[in-house]
């Protein structure tokens, strides 16, 4: 009851980022009924749902994150004066903040349980509006509570990523970490180079390539005999970039102040290495997906006759949607977290000016690092399947 009241009370733009978590969430719910009434009319082709089913892995995670960064700059998430007083610590708090993330996708995955019974036809009037029949298993009987257990794994994981992710982390109750050395993010960078090179080799070893029998057909469906190992080439080059995220970004703010720099490039650079942890993460998720996005863009290329699908489109949208807003929301609290020391700034004399110029200087150093990398990356990916 709490959540709802602040839910109603919150600014329009923190109600505005949870209606984005319940649209992300409704999107995923689709995709998972779809895989549920896929099933339902191809009985004999349980492989090819089961390979649908897993694909919905990708933006479960992409909503998942989505709602821990939202729930990280909700004012109701953080404790404020008065807050201890009336009862609600640290772990309360935390407690709201993971029913509020429960609420918010539980409202997205009803919303996409009434879509996807309506375009089935099984509310009444007109059918599939132009969705073919066939992929929403339109005609034959769901299963209600398998359908119903299979949404219930959106709010679940985005309630359970949000009570880790925001969970006190010191035995007085608080998530604040300062007293404790960090690990510095040029550690994680040879790591994270690592496991993409190895991806790529993994899948230049196993891939048979784009005209041999079993090879990699990027629609989820046509998935099945080929080799396991593109995959996890895949994943594990993936999951490298998102390993060197923060290293990156601190390399970044480290190659602003390379030389002698003045001060708008050493402001820029102090801020990406103090930021790095906080930045690193989100944008190493928008580097491999953009890198896997660019990497399909190519295989389709490859193979004209085999067209976009609306639900690989529903599933894009909402991981590029995910990760990208993730990142602006990272983006967002870094900036917030730096309040105090923008407002000393200022005092000091800094003109607004300057500190526009240093964020565009920040913004233009990532993307002179992490846009030839993932172009690099995806390239790389694509070679042993389209050449």
């Amino acid at each position: 009851m709490l959540a709802l009241r602040l839910a109603r009370g919150s600014h329009p733009l923190v109600l505005l980022r949870r209606l984005s978590v319940a649209a992300a969430a409704a999107g995923t719910g689709f995709l998972l009924l779809s895989t549920v009434g896929h099933a339902a009319g191809h009985p004999s082709a349980a492989d090819e749902s089961l390979v649908r089913l897993l694909w919905c892995a990708a933006p479960l995670a992409a909503t998942a994150q989505f709602a821990v960064s939202t729930a990280r700059t909700d004012p109701a998430a953080r404790l404020q004066r008065g807050m201890a007083a009336a009862g609600l610590g640290p772990l309360r708090l935390t407690l709201l903040a993971t029913a509020s993330t429960a609420l918010t996708c539980l409202l997205g995955v009803l919303l996409a349980l009434l879509a996807f019974l309506r375009l089935r036809g099984d509310l009444g009037g007109p059918g599939s509006l132009g969705l073919d029949s066939a992929l929403l298993g339109a005609g034959h009987p769901v299963p209600l509570a398998g359908a119903l257990l299979l949404l219930a794994t959106v709010p679940v994981t985005a309630a359970v990523a949000t009570a880790v992710a925001l969970r006190p982390r010191n035995e007085n109750g608080s998530r604040e970490t300062a007293a404790r050395p960090r690990t510095a993010p040029p550690s994680g960078l040879p790591w994270g180079i690592a496991l993409a090179a190895a991806g790529l080799a993994i899948e230049a070893y196993t891939s048979p390539g784009p005209h041999a029998p079993g090879g990699l057909l990027p629609l989820p469906g046509r998935l099945i005999g080929s080799p396991p190992g593109v995959l996890a080439g895949w994943a594990l080059s993936a999951f490298g970039l998102v390993l060197a995220g923060p290293g990156l970004v601190h390399l970044c703010g480290r190659l602003l102040c390379a030389g002698r720099p003045g001060a708008l490039r050493l402001l820029s650079g102090r801020v990406l290495q103090e930021e790095s942890h906080r930045l690193g993460r989100p944008l190493g998720v928008l580097c491999a997906v953009g890198s896997a996005a660019y990497a399909a863009v190519k295989v389709y290329e490859a193979s004209p006759a085999r067209p976009f699908g609306p639900l690989t489109a529903v599933g894009a949208a909402v991981v590029l949607a995910c990760v990208t807003a993730s990142a602006l929301t990272a983006a967002l609290e870094s900036r917030t977290a730096r309040a105090h020391t923008t407002a000393a700034l200022r005092r000091l004399g800094a003109s607004a000016s300057v500190l526009h110029r240093a964020a565009a200087l920040r913004g233009l150093a990532l993307v002179l690092v992490l846009a030839p990398l993932t172009w690099t990356v995806a390239e790389m990916a694509t070679l042993p399947l389209v050449h």
